[in-house]
């Protein structure tokens, strides 16, 4: 469930603002010109320490075959989280994001394989905080390995809150949780003050195993 406010055009001020006060935006599908503000009663949250990686994940990882790096193509990623039959991810919002990347508060994470864009995923970046917006797959865990390769930057990097939005099946599969809307304002509180800063595209994206 989510509480929504009036539509409103987007600028990184004041999409960096909503973050940091607990709200993000959505749209309808991606054809809906109208923006409305969502400030979930239970939000989802993976707490980095239990990202849950499952033997076949793992398995997975130390097979190799692909490559993982951190803002080689941001547009690519935004432009795979957006191609689905039902997206919030509307003109606006994807230009409002691509601001963000330019100013350096928003990074994607992408997944190779034979130089392929096979997967990824892009989050918001304010303080210790990761605010993960979408993600994508073009083939068999390619988000999954996104996702894990993430959660152990984030670690390396001193990131306290991995936001997730909502709970899902899958993500709750990886270790999601739901917490009430109170205890994540204070998990926010505290995030935004750590001292963290995503290294990803400069130091790369250590093995989660």
């Amino acid at each position: 469930m989510a509480d929504r406010g009036p539509a409103t055009r987007l600028s990184a001020e004041r999409l960096l603002g909503a973050y940091a006060s607990g709200i993000f935006p959505m749209s309808e599908g991606q054809d809906d010109p109208e923006i409305f503000w969502v400030d979930p009663r239970f939000r989802g949250v993976f707490p980095l320490e239990h990202f849950h990686i499952s033997r076949s994940l793992a398995r997975r990882i130390r097979r190799g075959g692909y490559e993982v790096t951190a803002n080689r193509d941001f547009a690519g990623v935004l432009a795979g989280c957006a191609d689905r039959p039902s997206t919030w991810i509307n003109e606006e919002i994807a230009a409002a994001y691509g601001l963000l990347h330019a100013v350096g508060h928003c990074h994607s994470v992408e997944v190779w394989q034979g130089g392929r864009l096979v997967g990824g995923t892009y989050g918001v970046v304010l303080g210790g905080a990761w605010f993960g917006e979408s993600m994508f797959s073009r083939a068999t865990d390619a988000s999954k390995l996104a996702l894990a390769h993430l959660v152990a930057r984030l670690r390396a990097d001193g990131f306290q809150l991995f936001d997730t939005q909502f709970l899902t099946p899958h993500l709750a599969s990886l270790g999601a949780i739901e917490i009430p809307r109170i205890a994540y304002r204070r998990q926010l509180d505290l995030a935004l003050r750590a001292p963290a800063a995503f290294r990803g595209a400069v130091e790369g994206m250590p093995a989660p195993l």
